[in-house]
């Protein structure tokens, strides 16, 4: 089975992107530009970039704009990288703190995501958090695809063809924020934090023997912290990004929603 985007989004990552502000203008949020690297079948070499405006939880996206449409993005100044790995200063310290508390204090979430992939396509659904280790992404049709962890297992469903894939949830960067408490310090390998006035931004470096390095980059809002995107980057060099919005932390999502039917995997 062949599932291009969901595939991508939990063998590399399944968190990215989050577009929105706490003021009703609209937010410019830098989407990932294509690895130049050979395909199998050429990759065009596009570079999107969105802009989600803030919006009621039943209002539809924004549409992004068209590759090369240039829609200008804030500046990130960055906070000096350690000298040596695991090396903070006082203010990266802080804010690496900050977010650490943050994704420990999340314990439910539910919102809209867009995923754009490392070619450049779109797609849209809903997803759904309940930790400790239990996430669900609804992609909108007409993508067939299911995403769900419950706990111990991620399974990528395809309504249509009635299959699925399963992965263990310790291999994937999902624990990261599904996990019921973090010290990010501590727990993950940081290689690089920047701030400026719209963004925190934490970089995380995984290296396996048998895939490679991936490198996990999560953007935060500045003003309240936030998750507002993450990128995930493979090992061949290629970006997958995923925004949320219309986040509701408050919302109980249906135990229901976060059952794998095991069953299906034996047929």
């Amino acid at each position: 089975m062949r599932i291009s985007g969901a595939a991508v989004l939990v063998g590399t990552f399944l968190l990215g992107a989050v577009a929105t502000e706490a003021v009703a203008a609209a937010e410019s949020i830098p989407l990932p530009v294509p690895s130049p690297r050979k395909l199998a079948q050429a990759v065009p070499a596009v570079r999107p970039v969105g802009t989600v405006p803030d919006r009621t939880a039943d209002a539809a996206p924004a549409p992004l704009p068209a590759p090369g449409a240039g829609a200008k993005t804030a500046a990130v100044t960055p906070v000096a990288a350690p000298t040596q790995p695991g090396k903070f200063d006082g203010t990266q310290r802080a804010l690496i703190d900050k977010v650490s508390h943050y994704l420990s204090g999340m314990q439910t979430l539910v919102g809209s995501f867009i995923q754009i992939g490392p070619d450049g396509g779109r797609t849209e659904g809903t997803f759904y958090i309940q930790k400790p280790g239990k996430v669900r992404f609804e992609y909108n049709p007409p993508s067939p695809i299911d995403v769900i962890a419950d706990g111990s297992s991620v399974v990528v469903r395809d309504r249509k063809l009635a299959t699925q894939d399963l992965y263990p949830l310790s291999q994937t960067p999902l624990r990261y924020l599904l996990v019921d408490k973090i010290d990010l310090l501590h727990d993950t390998n940081i290689v690089s934090v920047s701030a400026d006035d719209v963004f925190v931004t934490v970089v995380i470096e995984e290296k396996q023997a048998l895939t490679g390095t991936h490198r996990l980059m999560m953007m935060f809002s500045a003003q309240d912290l936030q998750l507002r995107q993450w990128t995930v980057t493979d090992p061949q060099g290629y970006d997958t990004t995923v925004a949320v919005y219309n986040l509701d932390p408050s919302k109980k999502p249906d135990p229901d929603l976060f059952k794998i039917n095991y069953e299906r995997m034996l047929q």
